[in-house]
């Protein structure tokens, strides 16, 4: 086991320099302690390392022999410090990233694509699971930041609030109709309703938001994914619960139209997550901070 590496950094000063004081300039320490440094590693190893010339001192055998593992520990170290400066400029390194299929598309991509123009050296990693999912990677160190819905609650977490987002009802053509004026929840869900999955936190709070008004969400389609979600809307299976920030461009074009509740959904918001007790890598703290 290397018990001081100061008195290596000494003898490979010197060394380099052919010189005790030279070599005490360099270190910013005095001749004497260089002497005594070398004396120390000489008692330690067992054999000379320097003899003295007229115009200094030079590597004996023992040492030279020495000198060649130290040089290569010493181009080594200074490699180490290099790629350490490289990841905290950010032209070389890894961030991975936690994010559902939909936020992913929607919210994450534009941020990577302006991310990876400005540091194309960055390897990105990006994992599409649930919330839930997420958030046990995060734990399980697997990745270093997620893009969740919001709420969440769990003190191991650190939680930032992102863009506010709205679920709403949409429809095509087949049920146009109850576009045209504000609706009760009663008399939306008498239609044929297209939902996600249970077990997606959209779906909870959406299921929450029903229950909280004395009903019960029974849609006669679950599906995996926001895409297939607009599609049967727009195909005229029934109607679609959405995040109405993620279908603006359907909205816009009018393959969709949006129900709108007398009581609205109350808004939430996309969640920038990390460990509390973990720092971040210098990738993933920029794309981060970008995110927030």
């Amino acid at each position: 086991m290397i018990q001081n590496m100061e008195l290596y950094q000494v003898f490979y000063i010197t060394a380099k320099a052919g010189s005790l004081s030279k070599a005490a300039t360099e270190l910013f320490i005095t001749q004497p302690a260089v002497t005594h440094s070398i004396k120390q590693l000489e008692a330690k190893l067992g054999g000379q390392l320097f003899f003295r010339t007229s115009k200094g001192v030079r590597l004996t055998a023992e040492g030279e022999v020495l000198f060649t593992y130290i040089e290569q520990a010493y181009h080594f170290i200074l490699n180490g410090e290099r790629k350490m400066a490289e990841i905290q400029q950010l032209t070389e390194g890894e961030v991975k990233i936690g994010a559902g299929d939909t936020l992913c598309r929607h919210f994450l991509l534009p941020h990577l694509q302006t991310f990876h123009e400005a540091y194309p050296q960055i390897k990105i990693q990006v994992t599409n699971r649930t919330t839930r999912e997420i958030i046990g990677l995060l734990k399980e160190g697997k990745i270093d930041i997620g893009i969740v819905n919001l709420p969440i609650t769990d003190h191991q977490i650190d939680v930032q609030e992102s863009m506010e987002i709205h679920d709403c009802f949409v429809t095509g053509e087949k049920f146009k109709f109850l576009s045209k004026s504000p609706i009760s929840l009663e008399h939306l869900l008498k239609h044929p309703i297209i939902s996600l999955e249970q077990g997606s936190s959209t779906r909870t709070y959406v299921d929450r938001f029903v229950a909280a008004q004395g009903l019960v969400l029974k849609p006669e389609i679950e599906l995996g994914s926001v895409d297939l979600l607009v599609e049967f809307a727009r195909s005229g299976f029934g109607v679609s619960c959405v995040t109405r920030e993620f279908v603006e461009a359907e909205l816009s074009d009018q393959s969709l139209y949006e129900i709108k509740l007398q009581t609205p959904i109350p808004p939430r918001r996309v969640g920038i997550i990390k460990l509390r007790s973990t720092p971040l890598p210098a990738a993933a703290r920029q794309i981060y901070e970008m995110l927030l």
